[in-house]
């Protein structure tokens, strides 16, 4: 991958390239980066974990992401006309250009960047401590470094072409040990015999709840839906036509993929029930019933997934933190012949900034679902309000934001509603969408116009030349 990150961006030059690849993205990398972008962590140790306690629940997952993928396909695609460069600017578009909102959503987006980042780098240290015996802190230290490295070469363009080439390579994975699980555990018939048939129930819902089993979707769908690595992908496509086409594409794979990690995860729990840790439920599958050199292929198919999420976050984090971030804090954003000597040191602090976000965490699905309620339900809210209600005013923005986030601390603090709800996304969503409706109505209404905003947004990018 440090070998292709650097071939495919060997002529390009100048922080457009760097960090926005232009904006030419074919149909091709568009679908291939935004598939392994998905298919991330959770998505394969996450939902194979969930698919061995819960049974059909590890579909949830897929369900969820794939539904995100629509909605933003389905809500936010004309944006590519406005030749955004990251989320934040496309929110303080909807609110008239706002100071304190670009700051807020800045800051936001930029530890959601680095927290999903973290999650990668926990995955990823899972494969390879339980392939190689290797300490997890270790293995945490390898994996952030490894990955980091092509994307510190090599820019954009290494991370959406490595993703697509790691796209073929984790769905051949997941398919070879999809169709060989089964037969391995002793087929369908000795899998319902064995393993609890609440895990059979749909979707899971016997097992995990009804309300913690549509909680997790719901939690995905949030956390696509305002990932801003995702919408990179989106402002970086050729045209508005590849962003609908790539996204749709992206989203039928997605449905489609979440059918294996069930599969995996049935299988493993019938064979070993008593795994010491459910996260290790995909690499137990790949050492115990596959030939030594198949069973490594596989695990590098795992790892692949890690670190196509991976580096995309590390990208959309360096690129938030240079066009917004520096913002806030200088008042101004770094001159064009500074950003790609920026872009490289930025990464490296990312990096480690989101090593040591997940330095204690040791429960992958957990930890995912903990930040998306946390830091991305109320930016859900803000998004899509400021999208299509008129009478949205920056302080109702604010307000989402702030009852998001205390209203999945209260969730969180409390042993009876967690159990009761899962993970806090909707009560938070719910709560941030009450609080944004309220103090907008309160407050004074917009008079800054689109035109405006965006003239704000692209005079102030200018210094960039991006």
């Amino acid at each position: 991958m440090i070998f292709v990150g650097w071939f495919v961006s060997r002529k390009q030059k100048g922080g457009a390239a760097f960090l926005m690849g232009g904006r030419q993205l074919s149909l091709g990398l568009l679908l291939g980066t935004v598939v392994a972008t998905v298919v991330g962590t959770g998505s394969s140790m996450g939902a194979v974990k969930n698919a061995y306690v819960n049974g059909w629940g590890g579909a949830l997952y897929g369900i969820g992401g794939g539904v995100g993928i629509l909605l933003i396909v389905l809500f936010f695609s004309d944006m590519r006309k406005h030749n955004f460069m990251t989320m934040t600017e496309e929110i303080t578009f909807y609110y008239g250009g706002n100071k304190i909102v670009r700051a807020a959503v800045a800051i936001i987006l930029y530890l959601a960047s680095i927290g999903w980042l973290g999650a990668h780098i926990l995955g990823g240290s899972f494969y390879l401590s339980w392939t190689s015996g290797l300490d997890l802190f270790t293995a945490k230290i390898i994996t952030a470094f490894g990955f980091g490295l092509y994307v510190i070469i090599g820019g954009y363009l290494a991370v959406v072409w490595t993703d697509t080439i790691q796209a073929v390579i984790l769905f051949t994975g997941f398919i070879v040990l999809a169709i060989m699980a089964v037969p391995a555990a002793g087929g369908f018939d000795t899998i319902r015999a064995t393993v609890s048939p609440e895990n059979l129930s749909f979707l899971g819902f016997k097992k995990s709840g009804l309300i913690p089993g549509i909680s997790l979707a719901v939690s995905i769908s949030v956390g696509i839906l305002s990932a801003p690595s995702f919408r990179q992908r989106l402002y970086t496509a050729k045209n508005i036509s590849v962003v609908k086409k790539g996204f749709y594409f992206s989203a039928i794979v997605y449905f489609l993929f979440s059918i294996l990690p069930v599969l995996i995860g049935l299988s493993a729990n019938a064979m070993n029930p008593d795994l010491a840790n459910s996260s290790m439920a995909f690499p137990f599958m790949a050492t115990h019933i596959l030939p030594p050199l198949l069973g490594t292929l596989v695990i590098i198919s795992g790892l692949s997934a890690t670190m196509s999420s991976g580096d995309s976050d590390a990208l959309t984090a360096v690129t938030i933190l240079l066009r917004d971030v520096w913002v806030v804090f200088t008042g101004k954003v770094p001159r064009k012949e500074d950003v790609v000597r920026y872009s490289r040191w930025a990464i490296f602090f990312s990096i480690m900034l989101a090593f040591s976000f997940g330095i204690l965490a040791e429960d992958i699905l957990g930890y995912i679902t903990k930040m998306i309620s946390t830091l991305m339900s109320g930016m859900c809210i803000a998004a899509i309000f400021g999208r299509f209600w008129p009478r949205a005013t920056w302080q109702g923005a604010m307000a989402a934001f702030i009852s998001g986030s205390v209203i999945s601390f209260v969730i969180f603090s409390s042993t009876s509603l967690s159990e009761y709800f899962g993970n806090p996304i909707i009560p938070s969503l719910a709560g941030a969408a009450l609080a944004h409706v309220v103090v907008s109505l309160a407050s004074p209404k917009n008079e800054i116009s689109d035109a405006d905003a965006l003239e704000i947004i692209n005079n102030e990018r200018k210094v960039m030349d991006l």
